[in-house]
């Protein structure tokens, strides 16, 4: 088969984007790389938008260094909290990863910062003390994940009723289904 044949490569491994390969060489930007020289663990790349050429620098680190890193973040310039969301990886260890993002907009750059946690443990210490905002949002995977924020002021539902059971947003929830009830021939004008 020919160089431009593209079925020479079906049997080949996957190879790695390097634009998306988390590494741990000197970003580009003098704000990331202020934030993460103090984190070892810490890896990241620099990614853009499907839609667009805007770029953020995504920041993978271990959950013991969580609230650590969100200060030495807002230190350095990215102060502007947008917000914190939840994923669930089903078939993935560990399960869950719980993303912030912020902006630096004296630099013009967004960094999103995520963190793993297990299934047996969904545990992500709060953020409460660092970014005001985060209550609601950890309120909300809390929630419809059930990732547990240990120091967080009200971690109640935010979206469900008090006594609701389970996690919603989790990919092993029952879907179930709700009765709805019609009132046969009524007409209320």
């Amino acid at each position: 088969m020919s160089d431009t044949d593209p079925t020479t490569d079906i049997d080949a491994p996957a190879v790695e984007d390097p634009d998306t390969t988390p590494s741990r060489s000197v970003p580009g930007s003098e704000a990331v790389a202020a934030v993460v020289a103090g984190f070892d663990d810490a890896t990241f790349s620099e990614r853009s938008y499907a839609s667009s050429d805007v770029t953020y620098h995504a920041i993978s680190i271990p959950v013991d260094q969580w609230v650590a890193f969100a200060e030495a973040a807002k230190g350095a310039g990215f102060d502007a909290f947008v917000d914190i969301a939840a994923v669930d990886h089903f078939t993935d260890a560990p399960r869950f990863e719980v993303a912030l993002n912020l902006l630096d907009l004296k630099a013009g750059e967004r960094i999103v910062v995520s963190t793993r946690v297990p299934y047996d443990d969904p545990t992500v210490p709060t953020l409460t003390g660092v970014f005001a905002g985060a209550n609601f949002y950890e309120r909300e995977a809390y929630d419809l994940f059930g990732i547990d924020f240990p120091g967080h002021p009200d971690l109640t539902r935010i979206l469900l009723p008090d006594d609701w059971q389970g996690h919603p947003l989790r990919k092993d929830y029952d879907i179930g289904a709700v009765p709805v009830e019609f009132k046969a021939g009524s007409v209320d004008l």
